[in-house]
């Protein structure tokens, strides 16, 4: 059993990078070996000269700063708010918790695209269309729900005996919460903080409703917009290194961090 198990993962781990090799593959190749019919799976002439004319044609360190800025300060919003709100949700007693937890979990399965146009009416009445603070306000809303909905778990499991030994040593309760508590659930403030990170560097629909001037386009909508010297060119070197130059510090991020992300989502699981 276990070895049908592990055959299983294995399969189902080369599905998933399977686009991936394909991509990096792509990128090495050079316009002529793309245009092959059949095609070759292996470059007979490795270049970079698409991740060069990449950065070198194209605003695509300017896209990195945006999408970065963008997505640390929509993690760092997020986080703040959230902790505050799972510290008191998790405060709560009885079957409220309960309810509002699950309220705050079916409301993070919402897809994004729903609240795309309401949004938009928002930013644009506050003159932020074409600003980073456009996108950095409502990514950190969206995140809010599951944000709160993970942290939560994590204080719940925070014995309350240490906040009430604070509060006669004489800590207010904003002490207690920056003092104990927060750094006993540093790991799910991680996790929460690359989660949201995460997913504010890969969100695509807004930033292309609301950034439509080129200094201000992020990663995503920068690999989405790629075009080449004529109007039906497309060009798929310079797409794939797009799409492996924008998934990158993601994959640096996860292999840094795996284990916090693991500890941060399981901190809540179990007493």
């Amino acid at each position: 059993m276990n070895r049908i198990f592990r055959l299983f993962v294995i399969a189902w781990c080369v599905v998933a990078l399977a686009p991936i090799a394909w991509h990096v593959v792509t990128s090495l190749k050079t316009a002529s070996e793309l245009a092959r019919i059949p095609p070759t799976f292996i470059p007979h002439d490795p270049t970079l000269s698409n991740y060069t004319e990449l950065f070198h044609r194209r605003p695509f360190f300017m896209y990195y700063v945006n999408s970065f800025t963008i997505a640390a300060m929509s993690s760092l919003i997020c986080v703040v708010a959230a902790s505050l709100a799972a510290y008191r949700l998790a405060r709560l007693r009885g079957r409220t918790r309960v309810a509002i937890r699950s309220g705050l979990l079916a409301i993070a399965f919402f897809p994004p695209i729903v609240f795309l146009f309401p949004v938009y009416e928002l930013v644009q009445m506050a003159g932020l269309v074409n600003h980073p603070w456009g996108l950095i306000l409502p990514y950190s809303a969206l995140n809010l729900p599951f944000a709160i909905w993970l942290l939560a778990g994590s204080f719940e499991q925070i014995p309350f005996e240490l906040e009430e030994a604070a509060a006669v040593d004489g800590l207010t309760r904003f002490q207690i919460y920056r003092m104990i508590v927060i750094p006993l659930v540093a790991p799910s403030l991680v996790t929460a903080a690359i989660l949201v990170f995460i997913s504010a560097w890969n969100e695509f629909m807004f930033a292309l409703t609301f950034m439509s001037i080129e200094t201000q386009k992020t990663v995503t909508v920068g690999v989405a917009t790629l075009s080449g010297a004529f109007t039906f060119e497309i060009p798929w070197g310079q797409i794939a290194a797009g799409v492996i130059a924008s998934a990158l510090p993601l994959i640096v991020l996860l292999a840094v961090f795996q284990r916090k992300i693991v500890a941060g989502l399981t901190a809540g699981a179990v007493k």
